[in-house]
């Protein structure tokens, strides 16, 4: 038993921040790729931009992500109407249902900035196969996640039930119970625009994986 309230302030602590070694930083960044691409198209457009020096962690640009990020995520949850996410859609929970699965099948050898990435990479390219997303804007994201140097792709995937059923599948129907009621998965119509479907195809999830592991072998 628990209770949560909404906090009073969240501190980001920049001096903390940079303490952290590299590999944790650059994984953070995908927490602002993920909201940026729910919330706000141009943050999304800022991150492509700077690119360069997210990648080098230079200060400035650390950290006006993080502040942005910050900022889109407390907003959503102050005004977003549902601060207790009682109800079935949770857009800052885009491309977690298969996150949360591979961190499962992985034992949490997959760390959850890793998971996320490949699940963003998931989704997105879905909302690409289902005419969602535009080619051009699917490929801008996944180049994105490519060039921070996090992950679209995990062999974890090839993990299989008794009954040869991929078991990161099985994260649609936990992700379902988590949120109780009807499935919700936000997928994308373009970076800063989201929409909400209720079920997802598992046959062209598996041309989505194929092409993930096709790329990736590709960059090694």
């Amino acid at each position: 038993m628990g209770a949560f309230a909404v906090p009073y302030a969240v501190v980001n602590d920049f001096a903390f921040l940079h303490t952290q070694s590299e590999e944790v930083r650059l994984d953070g960044l995908v927490e602002a790729v993920k909201v940026a691409l729910v919330k706000d198209g141009s943050f999304f457009n800022w991150i492509e931009d700077h690119l360069p020096e997210l990648v080098a962690l230079e200060k400035p640009a650390l950290e006006e992500a993080v502040e942005r990020s910050a900022v889109l995520h407390a907003t959503h949850i102050a005004e977003g109407g549902d601060p207790f996410e009682s109800g079935s859609s949770r857009p800052l929970d885009f491309g977690h249902w298969a996150a949360h699965k591979l961190e499962q099948i992985s034992d949490f050898q997959l760390s959850h900035a890793r998971a996320v990435s490949i699940g963003l990479a998931l989704d997105c390219l879905y909302s690409v196969k289902k005419q969602l997303l535009s080619p051009e804007d699917g490929e801008r994201i996944l180049q994105t996640l490519e060039r921070m140097g996090l992950p679209v792709w995990s062999d974890f995937f090839d993990a299989r039930q008794a009954d040869g059923r991929r078991e990161v599948f099985a994260g649609l129907e936990e992700f379902r119970e988590h949120l109780g009621g009807q499935l919700t998965i936000l997928l994308l119509r373009q970076p800063g625009e989201g929409i909400e479907v209720h079920e997802m195809d598992e046959g062209v999830l598996e041309d989505c994986i194929a092409e993930l592991r096709e790329r990736a072998c590709a960059l090694v």
